[in-house]
């Protein structure tokens, strides 16, 4: 027998739904999408000696195909598990997003793979048991080598999700399940090879350990490296971020950005003294799809489910008399615009609030032209959020627009421009709200905190603080998602469960046409 092995370790994350290499909302080439990846999965599977394949999570939620899947083709097979079972995977991790669609549309998933789903850390509340039954896969190959892979998922669920979809469940600490179940496999399985696939980010520099975020228990895989002996290899994702060739602590990590846009690969290589497997040198790189032919055989698998989606997403369901195109992202979030004013609109007359607020969700929000088609709604609206309307206070109002006012900065010209917090380590430009029903005017020269210079309710009167107001808003804000935690625990006055996609396409069907608004109830200024 060899006394060599060279392992190879691949993965996949955060890859939403994304399977044909092509943008929704233009119809523009991508190169990106698991028919890409699979093609180098496919390569790289026949040039390794053993391998290991892997899914981070975040896989089933994202895009048109996989939201019409689980609106109308529900009862048949799920294209993204189809795919995964046909490329072999050996797990799959809980991602934040796969409770998206709700607990029978994820528990359809698990059981339709053929592959197991880890997630060590989210548990029954009952029992302290993990829900998805399996916390670590062991996988020995004929070499003798033995390999552990544990799944543990960001924490932070409960600060983002619906409540009915995650009923019964807590999520634990990964640091804490990790501390738990690595000494455990130590002891009972003796692997030679410990890797950690974790749904979840880094939460501070991987050079220099210095803070890049807040400590809300969201991103906790710097302390997974440092807190928790005995890990190997660490797969990271959530954050959308490339991360290659990188140690912490003496643990490989690797993070292969978003939406199929590269293939983690991991190399270990062991050499063998009497009868163990010892570890020799671990690299990890990025392999990207840039000008691979995506694999046939994969296209075809998702392809009647794309047919239907493309075909409802030319489905046109309404007109704009005005113009409601977004020409300038950043000036749309700068000065008020009619397609804000006019999803604020709809969420008020859903659910019968007077005041309401939003956000652009993506850099590539392309508003609405004339002809409004489902394929415009889903490009603006890339979420399957809900609405609950809250009862919140003066205060919690000011403090929320205080919130969102610390999006912008000053540079030393005097100019506003974004705070780098909403941008690195991860994209966060959805989280600037901008709001209707109320007046207010955000002085980006004041410091943070006490940039609401003007706050007034239905004209004239002023907000106040221990004053009584319903607001409607998104189901992730609702819940104190995004650093607006003076909504979290406040009373829901009323749960409209209906997708905003769904009551945007409603309204335009029952308008028929659609006339923009501006009436400019707030701005954001540089100081005199």
């Amino acid at each position: 027998m060899k006394s060599e092995a060279l392992l190879t370790i691949l993965a996949t994350s955060d890859v939403h739904g994304h399977v044909y290499p092509y943008f929704y909302g233009t119809d523009e080439n991508a190169e990106h999408g698991l028919g890409k990846l699979a093609a180098l999965i496919k390569r790289e599977k026949e040039q390794s000696e053993i391998s290991i394949l892997i899914d981070n999570g975040d896989l089933i939620q994202g895009t048109p195909l996989t939201y019409y899947y689980s609106r109308y083709l529900k009862n048949q097979k799920n294209p993204m598990i189809q795919i995964l079972n046909k490329l072999e995977y050996d797990a799959a991790v809980i991602g934040n997003h796969e409770f998206n669609y709700g607990k029978n549309t994820l528990a359809r998933a698990v059981s339709e793979s053929n592959f197991p789903w880890l997630s060590a850390n989210i548990l029954f509340n009952s029992t302290k048991e993990t829900y998805f039954g399996l916390p670590y896969k062991i996988k020995t190959f004929a070499n003798g080598l033995k390999t552990a892979v544990i799944g543990v998922t960001t924490q932070y669920i409960p600060n983002w999700e619906k409540r009915q979809h995650i009923e019964q469940l807590s999520f634990e600490s990964a640091v804490v399940s990790l501390k738990r179940w690595v000494s455990y496999i130590q002891e009972e399985e003796k692997p030679d090879l410990i890797i950690v696939s974790y749904h979840g980010g880094f939460e501070k520099d991987i050079k220099t350990g210095e803070l890049t975020e807040e400590q809300t228990g969201e991103n906790e895989a710097y302390r997974i490296c440092t807190d928790v002996p005995g890990i190997d290899v660490l797969i990271t994702g959530h954050q959308h971020r490339f991360i290659e060739g990188e140690q912490v602590n003496g643990v490989s990590i690797v993070q292969p950005g978003f939406n199929g846009q590269a293939l983690a690969k991991v190399t270990v290589k062991f050499r063998k003294k009497h009868n163990d497997w010892l570890i020799d040198e671990k690299n990890s790189a990025l392999i990207y799809p840039n000008g691979i032919m995506p694999d046939h055989e994969v296209l075809q698998l998702a392809g009647y489910y794309e047919s239907k989606t493309q075909n409802w997403l030319d489905t046109v369901i309404g007109e704009i008399e005005g113009d409601m195109v977004i020409k300038d992202i950043f000036e749309a979030r700068l000065k008020e615009h009619p397609l804000i004013e006019f999803i604020n609109k709809v969420q008020m007359e859903a659910a019968g609030a007077d005041i309401s607020c939003t956000a652009l969700f993506h850099e590539g929000a392309p508003g609405f032209k004339s002809k409004v088609t489902m394929r415009e709604i889903v490009s603006n609206y890339i979420y399957p959020n809900s609405l609950c309307v809250l009862r919140i206070s003066g205060k919690d109002i000011k403090d929320a627009l205080e919130r969102s006012a610390s999006y912008f900065e000053l540079n030393s010209d005097g100019e506003i421009i974004v705070n780098p917090e909403f941008s690195y380590p991860k994209p966060q430009h959805y989280n600037y709200d901008m709001w209707e029903g109320i007046e207010y005017k955000i002085d980006v020269s004041r410091p943070k905190g006490s940039r609401i210079t003007e706050l007034l309710y239905k004209g004239h009167p002023p907000i106040m603080e221990d004053g009584e107001y319903h607001a409607v808003m998104n189901n992730y804000r609702a819940a104190g998602g995004g650093g607006y935690y003076m909504f979290k625990d406040r009373p829901v006055v009323k749960e409209i469960l209906t997708d905003m996609t769904e009551l945007l396409a409603g309204y335009f069907s029952e308008k028929g046409k659609v006339i923009p608004t501006l009436n400019c109830n707030w701005e954001v200024s540089a100081g005199k």
